[in-house]
């Protein structure tokens, strides 16, 4: 029953993140659309990492708040989650990020094949590789401070959603023009599928997927993280 928990508050927290966050910028352009002046894109980025924040807060006691499978298949490659636990949670983030999206296609039709439903897209003459290769960065720095905040001891608990908002936050706002600044693989799906634009799919999860299992590897090999400490409270 306790991993049934975790699945759902996987589900949900990825549902949450992908429903305000993309949400944000389809109420920004319906808002453009609509002759008023909208928010603005920097405040669809202020708007992820707030929520991210509210996330960890939120879920973190129930199932670690992963609700990105770049930070699942981190925790999968350095034995701090067996395959059988990490497989239903990348498919209960997917799930929630999916209905997110279907949810925004109800809400915003007029989104769908203008912003694709608030998907990532490859920015302006941006080549893919450079994308990916932001993801990928920014995804590293992003599963750094989790496993740097929550997943090692020293650092005090309460600060680990701060911490972990702002990078996520600032990682948006580094890679927005790049790549969209998605550092995380849920978030470009659930609004793909619902919208059926899969241009360049692939960078947002390769992207992602390598930068957080170098970050993994990375702070385990250089602070001596074992392997029993990790963001979720069982296997």
């Amino acid at each position: 029953m306790n991993n049934y928990k975790k699945y759902i508050a996987e589900s949900l927290g990825t549902l949450l993140l992908v429903f305000i966050g993309a949400g944000a910028v389809c109420a920004n352009y319906s808002l453009k659309m609509a002759g008023g002046q909208g928010s603005g894109y920097a405040w669809a980025i202020v708007v992820f990492g707030i929520v991210v924040v509210a996330i960890v807060y939120a879920t973190s006691y129930i199932s670690g708040s992963h609700i990105n499978p770049a930070v699942t298949i981190s925790f999968l490659v350095t034995g701090r989650m067996n395959a059988g636990t990490a497989a239903f949670y990348i498919i209960s983030q997917l799930l929630g990020a999916v209905t997110a999206g279907f949810f925004l296609r109800i809400l915003f039709p007029d989104a769908v094949s203008t912003v694709h439903l608030g998907t990532c897209a490859l920015g302006k003459g941006v080549e893919f590789w450079k994308a990916l290769f932001i993801e990928a960065v920014m995804t590293f720095l992003f599963v750094f401070t989790i496993f740097a905040t929550a997943v090692g001891r020293k650092t005090p608990r309460v600060l680990a959603g701060v911490a972990i908002g702002l990078v996520y936050l600032f990682g948006v706002l580094v890679a927005s023009s790049i790549s969209g600044g998605a550092m995380n693989p849920a978030r470009v799906f659930g609004p793909a599928v619902a919208s059926g634009h899969f241009e360049y799919h692939f960078v947002w999860w390769l992207g992602p997927v390598s930068g957080g299992i170098g970050a993994a590897f990375l702070y385990g090999k250089i602070f001596g993280v074992s392997a029993k400490e990790k963001l979720s409270p069982a296997k």
